[in-house]
């Protein structure tokens, strides 16, 4: 039999309209948007549902609106097909944010504290760095190690008459697989790297509509500001163990759940050694809970051979009731 893992999106992954049919056809999701709609204070569902999209891009909105759909999905494959996560999966995932879905999924967080977390992570994350001042570019075609030396060259700011001024902060923020590297920081020191790569080869160099410079040391006072949350949130060991983001490696005691988490705000997402490392303790299916189909695209260019299902649809979620 397959061995499955589940995984969770990031930022990236929502949409006008995400979750809408979810909660037309099923009472377990809507009540998901209901119980993250209490605990943010407001109606993030009629924001998911009905958009505008600019405003649920916003990292604030984005991040707890991703984990509700992700969740209400898991609800609706308990309530419909008599699921438990850990019948189902041997190990969860998620990328970045979707860290948070896939601990709530485990059982180590709730879904009203995660909602919470997330709102937090969200607005720190876009505090952390003053507007214009970051920025995050995609390249493509690129290996990882090439990614590093084209962040390097691009810290040092170019001056005339010999004047020395410190690097600026630039970093390998998304380390995806498939020739899929992001990399964060200052913004003259992402359009420099933007300039380098196309000397050097990459394939393609492109800068990412982003409102903060996420997942590089420019972060630190958001990671800041999630220490003291985590300190204060309850969590409790997962039912089925993580792959943590930082360490692509499992993960099951709340402590070093919660210095991970913390940790995560400024370090590489490692989503492709993740994934290999999965693949090599044996997971031979993955199957994406929540909004579009990012990380199964991932996932398929990481380990071609492997299952890759996604559901975030109710016709989804009817295929893969029968898949299983």
């Amino acid at each position: 039999m397959p061995v499955h893992a589940f995984i969770f999106p990031g930022q990236g992954s929502q949409f006008a309209g995400m979750g809408r049919d979810l909660a037309a056809a099923f009472a377990p999701a809507r009540e998901v948007f209901e119980e993250v709609d209490e605990a943010l204070g407001e109606r993030l569902s009629k924001l998911m549902f009905s958009g505008p999209v600019e405003e649920l891009t916003l990292t604030e909105n984005a991040q707890p609106a991703l984990m509700a759909v992700s969740l209400a999905v898991l609800r609706v494959l308990e309530h419909e097909g008599g699921w438990r996560l850990a019948d189902r999966a041997t190990l969860v995932a998620g990328h970045s944010l979707g860290e948070y879905s896939a601990l709530a999924a485990a059982g180590s967080l709730g879904i009203a504290e995660t909602a919470r977390l997330l709102r937090l992570r969200g607005n720190a994350m876009q505090k952390a760095v003053p507007a214009g001042e970051g920025g995050m570019a995609a390249l493509l075609g690129v290996e990882l190690e090439q990614a590093h030396e084209i962040c390097a060259a691009a810290a040092a700011v170019p001056v005339a008459d010999g004047e020395r001024v410190p690097d600026e902060v630039i970093a390998v923020a998304n380390d995806n697989g498939g020739g899929q590297v992001v990399i964060s920081g200052a913004a003259g020191a992402i359009a420099r790297a933007i300039d380098i790569a196309k000397t050097r080869g990459v394939k393609r160099a492109m800068p990412l509509p982003v409102s903060a410079p996420f997942h590089c040391s420019l972060m630190r006072p958001a990671a800041d500001a999630m220490a003291e949350a985590l300190e204060r949130a309850a969590i409790a060991a997962p039912v089925v163990p993580l792959i943590g983001n930082v360490t692509a490696a499992k993960v099951t005691t709340p402590d070093r759940i919660r210095a991970l988490l913390v940790e995560q705000v400024t370090a590489t997402v490692r989503w492709r050694e993740s994934v290999q490392a999965m693949g090599a303790i044996g997971i031979d299916s993955f199957v994406e809970l929540g909004a579009g189909r990012v990380l199964s695209g991932l996932v398929k260019r990481i380990l071609p051979d492997a299952g890759n299902r996604s559901a975030g649809s109710p016709d989804e979620i009817e295929a893969l009731l029968k898949a299983f």
